[in-house]
């Protein structure tokens, strides 16, 4: 018997569900994040973001700012650190004079106090020639065009077959245009930095959904090794794509360390954050849909129009779910793009599939109105056997099964499938359906397994826990490839001098980091089953990457599926709607802990809640910025808002994706629920909405 394992199964399988590691230290408040770093003689930051949509600046007036008690520098265009070029121009802060957009920094307070370094931004005097701007995004804009790729390296536009000939000649059609507002990440903690100097080397702790590339990119900025750089984010509170690529506070927070040789600390303002950390760019989107009397789609056609900056592109893929999903023998799906002088838009909880499954999944509940067909059947007759835009064979796809389990569960039968009939006094109630995608991503990654000579096992890599409980899974990946108790698994992670790994993004993080631990603590075994003896007082290491692994294109399409039901109440008194009852059922490979997979397919679900009802934002024409720039303006669920959700799962069995047989979770519940709730309004009301959010003052007119 080796005396470094236990006979017999590990004691936690894989799938069972095991608490969050540091769920303790969140509740009681020790779990530091980024602004919550106080180093020595520690200054504070505040920036000045710029008061025109569109210009240059021609003159800072500091004075002020500088005869204030306290106050350390003003960093400015003409006196900031010089920055080398980067591959991300949104990071080239405090660079030239020139105003791409309302609300980009153009001067930065530093101050001993929070206090003043803020009154010290307030004193700063900048001066503008200012220039004409355009901020609004329309279908018919001249500067619209079509790029060569969409996020994620998509073509923008796919065809196949005949869809002209077959949406003409097709019986029954639906032709139906649907808008998605800007939406804003707004995660519960600022984006944050605290940065210090040290002989030569940046420690920076950063609100960061991948400190890796943080790092990377800082290097990069200051003219550094890699090896010359630490960041730290190790508690990040929430991000959802907006922390997923480096932040100017990063940048500000280093640039005003070096300048003054002091500790820095920046925590953004959140109504600058809509301004300067991204967006989901609003989407316009045209849906067609061509079906023969039985319901089988002939013709597809997806088009999207978004807005881009002036500083970068980015080109949200709101078409591309539309080349997965169903039967289309004749399809075409596009995007066209124009820059706007509006702030740079980004990653944000679902990208592409959020707004483009609304828009889908809507015009696929219109079509089943059309063709007095449940809408379930109707997505279920649609079923393809390959994906139809690569005629590739899926690794998996329960999205039938997820439709019949969610159907059962939420109790769709009998239904009447007539809007409008059924009520409540004043309330009217109906249901609906929508079902939901995401691609399986999986990054590259690296990670290092080491048995302690006390017969404990520490597991290191660069990941990042948004709140996703990414410790807790690991760890049971470890004690499992292992065949130790968890207990004996001990984790680190959050910081850039580990071994590097993919961010938390994409729905990417335990895939992606799962298979470089599974690899190296399955290195790790084998080696200690080959050892006689006690091990050595400094133990045994080693290391394993999936380069090799990821860098070979799976045959496979590979995507987790699932089914939202929603029932709806619709105030006829006031307009309001009110979600009754939300039940998503998902297939998306093995479920690795129960308890925080649950947690995150709620969370989701409660994401697109608030993407259906509330959440959006409007760029004033006059002024070029964002209206709704607080928590006060820009809506999100509170409980109050929230019903019951249930979140179930079928137990899918996918051997072509990594060793733990895993797919992402942290984004699917977001992607049908807007739709499911949309189409449940349309069956209280009979009113087809096709503007989100569905506010009050939309849905009362139709009452």
């Amino acid at each position: 018997m080796n005396p470094h394992f236990p006979p017999g199964p590990p004691p936690y399988p894989l799938g069972a569900p095991l608490v969050r590691r540091e769920g303790r230290e969140k509740v009681t408040g020790t779990a530091r994040y980024a602004a919550e770093h106080t180093p020595p003689a520690c200054a504070y930051a505040w920036p000045v973001p710029a008061t025109v949509a569109r210009g240059r600046v021609t003159a800072v007036d500091t004075a002020a700012a500088l005869t204030l008690p306290g106050v350390c520098a003003v960093l400015t265009h003409e006196n900031a650190p010089r920055l080398a070029t980067a591959d991300d121009p949104t990071l080239l802060v405090l660079q030239e004079d020139r105003v791409p957009h309302r609300g980009w920094y153009v001067a930065l307070a530093v101050a001993d106090s929070l206090e003043a370094a803020r009154a010290a931004a307030d004193a700063v005097r900048v001066s503008y020639a200012t220039e004409e701007h355009d901020v609004e995004l329309t279908t018919g804009h001249p500067r619209l065009y079509e790029p060569e790729t969409v996020n994620g390296g998509y073509p923008a536009t796919r065809e196949r077959g005949d869809f002209d000939g077959a949406f003409a000649d097709a019986p029954v059609t639906v032709d139906a245009l649907y808008t998605v507002p800007p939406l804003h990440n707004h995660p519960m903690e600022p984006h944050a930095a605290t940065a210090w100097w040290s002989d030569g080397h940046l420690t920076v702790h950063d609100a960061s959904q991948g400190s890796t590339k943080v790092c990377e990119d800082l290097a990069a900025l200051f003219k550094l090794e890699k090896s010359d750089v630490t960041v730290v984010s190790e508690h990040v509170g929430g991000g959802f794509g907006s922390k997923g690529t480096t932040r100017p506070q990063a940048v500000l927070a280093a640039m005003a360390a070096r300048h003054t040789g002091r500790p820095v600390k920046l925590s953004l303002p959140r109504r600058e954050m809509p301004a300067v950390v991204g967006h989901r760019a609003p989407t316009l989107q045209r849906v067609r849909l061509g079906a023969g009397r039985d319901g089988v789609l002939t013709a597809l056609a997806h088009e999207s129009v978004t807005h881009t900056s002036t500083v970068t592109e980015f080109v949200e893929q709101a078409a591309v779910p539309g080349r997965v999903m169903y039967t289309s023998p004749n399809s075409r799906t596009t995007h066209r793009v124009v820059p706007l002088d509006v702030p740079t838009p980004s990653w944000m909880r679902a990208p592409g599939e959020a707004p483009g499954m609304y828009a889908l999944e809507s015009a696929l509940d219109e079509l089943a109105v059309a063709l007095d067909l449940d809408p379930v059947e109707l997505r279920m007759r649609n079923e393809p056997d390959t994906e139809p835009d690569s005629d590739r064979a899926f690794s998996s796809r329960h999205l039938v099964g997820c439709l019949r389990e969610g159907a059962e569960r939420f109790g769709w039968q009998p239904r009447d499938p007539r809007p409008g009939v059924r009520r409540e006094g004043r309330l009217l109630l109906g249901t609906g359906v929508a079902s939901a995608t995401y691609p399986v991503l999986i990054a590259a990654s690296a990670a290092e397994a080491h048995a302690a000579a006390d017969g404990g096992f520490r597991i290191r890599i660069n990941a990042t826990d948004i709140g996703t409980g990414a410790r807790t899974a690991l760890a049971q990946v470890a004690a499992v490839a292992l065949g130790v108790p968890e207990e004996r698994v001990g984790m680190e992670i959050g910081s850039s001098d580990l071994p590097p790994a993919m961010l938390a993004g994409g729905s990417a993080g335990m895939g992606s980091w799962g298979w470089a631990v599974h690899k190296a603590c399955t290195a790790l075994r084998a080696r200690l089953r080959d050892h006689v003896g006690p091990l050595p007082a400094d133990g045994f290491t080693v290391t394993a990457d999936t380069r090799q692994e990821t860098s070979e294109r799976s045959p496979y399409s590979r995507h987790s599926f699932g089914a939202t039901f929603a029932e709806v109440q619709v105030d006829t008194v006031t307009g309001e709607v009110r979600v009754r009852r939300l039940t998503g059922v998902y297939a998306a490979g093995r479920i690795l802990n129960p308890r925080t997979a649950r947690s995150q397919f709620t969370g989701g679900m409660t994401m697109g809640l608030g993407m259906a009802l509330m959440e959006g934002s409007s760029l004033d024409p006059a002024f070029g910025d964002f209206a709704e720039r607080d928590l006060a303006s820009y809506h999100v669920p509170a409980c109050a808002d929230v019903p019951w959700i249930e979140a179930h799962w079928l137990d899918e069995d996918d051997p072509h994706l990594n060793p733990m047989g895993s797919k992402g979770i942290g984004e699917i519940g977001i992607v049908g629920t807007a739709a499911a709730i949309g189409n449940a309004v349309w069956h209280a009301t009979g009113a087809r909405l096709r503007d989100l959010p569905l506010t009050p003052d939309k849905v009362l007119p139709h009452l």
